[in-house]
């Protein structure tokens, strides 16, 4: 009898210590997950809306607010939703303390910060009467205005740029004599983090108000940095109009005190011209025994300048055409930050009649980038029809099957 009450007794103490041990490991992960920095470097604020990852399980939808919402966001009451989320700090929580001063009520905060405002170069209501009585001449020379925040999180340890509005942009479309504005931001020297807005509609006087969030950036490091906007119009049929760019070097700028309020004119956007677009280095070789032809990227050099940074990231299009009509296609790996770049890139192409009389090839040399569509800088067609270099280096490869001929060629205006 005393062998299974001794059991029972070490079996009941067993238990209780694997529960506790279980909660005990369940509160620590807890804490660890509460107390832990975002792994992520980037975070978007949409109309003071967070969309962090730890919330888009909601799946709510955030559209776009109509010029009449913005108007009367001022009169909504305290205890409305877009109030109370303005309110959240940059982890989402409601802080217990409000900030001693806001900022003017013409451009309204919206993302959330523990620091005082202040304002800089912004306009006043009578900078805007007199913006308003420019002549027609005037306004024709005029791109219009960024406003834009800047602020630096140091207990997060991250750098917040919110760019608010744009206004008396031109008309881009003739037709309706407006704009699809959207503006595409690129933070200098090395170009590592490129964000655009969403595109709104119809529209010279665009109300934004996106914050994006980076992650990472130490404030010793602001300084040395330079923030590149580049405002453009959407365009569904062709290449999207370049409205115009604001370039702000951040050196001399103190961010230690609080959000910065600021504002800039757009101007012409300034595209470095170059004596060519460039050159490529082609080698191709035909094999008539097999049908089939053997391409090979091998280098690029004296791109163009395509951006202010004054650097590329140049990759190579491949477009194989038949009577005119694309039958395959292929693409090279981007390479970083070059104006000369190496590529080594082999591909074979089969080629579905006999000879190569209406077969053309295409190389389309393209500045890679993130936040919109990529750039071509140049481009470069090779066939029976082509002049120059092109037609020769085809001529030669016809003339000389199974034996890979390599040459150099200008790039012409993509």
């Amino acid at each position: 009898d005393e062998i299974p009450t001794v059991v029972g007794i070490f079996s009941a103490f067993g238990l209780v210590f694997s529960v506790s041990l279980f909660a005990w490991i369940c509160c620590q992960r807890k804490s660890s997950k509460s107390n832990k920095t975002p792994p992520y470097k980037f975070v978007h604020v949409l109309k003071g809306v967070d969309i962090y990852p730890e919330n888009l399980n909601s799946k709510k939808k955030f559209g776009a607010d109509d010029k009449s919402e913005a108007k009367n966001k001022s009169v909504m009451p305290k205890n409305s939703l877009h109030l109370d989320l303005e309110k959240r700090d940059l982890n989402g929580n409601f802080p217990k303390t409000t900030p001693k001063t806001q900022s003017s009520p013409d451009l309204e905060n919206s993302s959330p910060n523990h620091f005082a405002e202040r304002k800089k170069d912004s306009v006043s209501p009578d900078s805007l009467k007199s913006l308003a009585s420019l002549t027609s001449e005037d306004k024709q020379d005029k791109l219009g205005t960024l406003f834009f925040s800047l602020e630096y999180n140091f207990e997060k340890k991250a750098f917040v740029v919110n760019i608010k509005e744009a206004r008396g942009l031109p008309a881009m479309d003739e037709q309706s004599m407006t704009s699809d504005p959207y503006i595409k931001m690129t933070i200098l020297p090395e170009k590592k983090h490129k964000v655009k807005t969403r595109v709104l509609r119809k529209t010279l006087d665009p109300a934004f108000d996106e914050t994006f969030t980076f992650y990472g950036i130490p404030y010793s490091q602001i300084q040395d940095l330079t923030l590149h906007f580049m405002i453009l119009s959407f365009d569904r049929f062709s290449r999207d109009d370049v409205i115009g760019e604001v370039l702000i070097p951040l050196a001399g700028i103190e961010l230690s005190e609080g959000r910065l309020l600021m504002d800039r004119e757009i101007i012409k956007r300034n595209v470095r011209k170059s004596s060519g677009r460039g050159e490529l280095l082609i080698s191709l070789c035909y094999q008539s025994t097999t049908n089939t032809l053997t391409v090979v990227v091998l280098k690029a050099r004296h791109l163009p300048k395509s951006d202010v940074s004054g650097l590329s990231d140049p990759y190579v299009k491949v477009n194989l055409y038949h009577a005119k009509k694309r039958i395959s296609k292929k693409k090279t790996h981007v390479k970083k930050c070059t104006p000369n770049a190496v590529f080594n890139e082999l591909f074979v192409f089969d080629i579905p009649c006999e000879g190569l009389d209406d077969i053309s090839i295409e190389f389309l040399v393209l500045d890679s980038d993130r936040g919109s569509r990529n750039e071509v800088i140049g481009r470069l067609t090779l066939g029976s029809s082509a002049e120059g270099t092109g037609g020769e280096h085809w001529k030669e490869i016809c003339e000389y099957p199974r034996r890979q001929i390599a040459k150099w060629h200008m790039l012409c205006d993509g």
